[in-house]
């Protein structure tokens, strides 16, 4: 039987070295980002995260080494030409003023304009069709200002789809939402993977969700990659030991069955007792004669 051909990975890091002021946060770093699968990265504060993704996106310029896209250095592609294939959508964007969530929409249609082809009917289509997609229509008119947190990050990841890139790298989509809007823009990105066939590289900060809603988790941690694979392989106590300084359990989600993190106290945490009743007064009802104090203060 004839071995099938390796399939050539959308996006790849190879011996990369990605840094500030010549202090390198990465180095000698090798990834495959394959085509069609949502991929986070997690790690600690400072790891990496941002700073590997915006290398992926060519926002940032590695100090050694290379970024393929579609097996071709990601440096030699003219900018609208990579703009038409991936789109990265950074934390925390703001609109400017007075815009529409239409006219953010639209703007994502820019890598598609040249003076030889202004504003289409076909464009306007398109971004009619992402907002749709991400649930905005009833809004599709209103300043993106006005709108919720969860339907302003859906304004912006509505901007990517139009864009019509086959990857999308999202920076913290869920930051500053609360549980119901993650969940919300979250369910939202498995959907455009699964019905759009959207390969998917983002960073997230919690765990569960990350393990739930991804088909692979990179864990960075002290430089280069402490774990890569599939949630149930990678979110392992000793990993959280290692990468988080966390010490929990991993138990599998009553909803999903996805790998479910939950945080446990330190025999050796001077805190961990803070919260336990003081039983030297229970069930004391009259008071009691002056005595030593039996705690101090840090």
């Amino acid at each position: 039987m004839t071995p099938t051909p390796p399939t050539t990975p959308v996006l790849e890091a190879r011996r990369l070295a990605v840094g500030y002021d010549r202090h390198p946060v990465l180095a000698d770093l090798d990834l495959r980002i394959e085509r069609g699968t949502v991929t986070t990265f997690l790690g600690a504060n400072g790891c990496g995260k941002s700073t590997l993704l915006k290398a992926l996106g060519r926002v940032l310029r590695p100090q050694s080494g290379e970024v393929l896209l579609d097996g071709e250095p990601i440096r030699r592609r003219p900018g609208r030409a990579v703009a038409r294939r991936l789109a990265i959508l950074p934390q925390s964007p703001v609109a400017p003023a007075g815009t529409s969530v239409l006219d953010l929409v639209l703007r994502g249609r820019n890598p598609h304009q040249s003076w030889a082809r202004p504003w289409t009917a076909e464009d306007a289509a398109v971004a009619e069709q992402a907002i749709a997609a991400t649930g905005l229509t009833a809004v599709a008119h209103r300043d993106v200002a006005s709108l919720s947190g969860g339907q302003r990050q859906r304004a912006w990841i509505a901007l990517v789809v139009a864009q019509q890139a086959e990857t999308l790298l999202l920076d913290e989509p869920t930051t500053y939402l609360d549980l119901a809007h993650q969940l919300d823009v979250l369910r939202l990105v498995r959907r455009l993977n699964r019905e759009h066939g959207s390969t998917v590289v983002m960073v997230l900060h919690d765990l569960s969700l990350a393990a739930r809603y991804s088909d692979r988790l990179v864990v960075l941690h002290d430089g280069g990659v402490a774990a890569d694979g599939a949630p149930a392989d990678v979110l392992t106590p000793a990993l959280l030991e290692r990468a988080f300084g966390l010490h929990a359990r991993v138990v599998p989600d009553p909803v999903t069955g996805t790998p479910m993190v939950v945080p446990e106290e330190r025999d050796d945490d001077p805190h961990a007792d803070l919260d336990e009743p003081d039983d030297t007064h229970a069930g004391a009802d009259e008071p009691e004669p002056t005595r030593t104090p039996t705690h101090t203060s840090a």
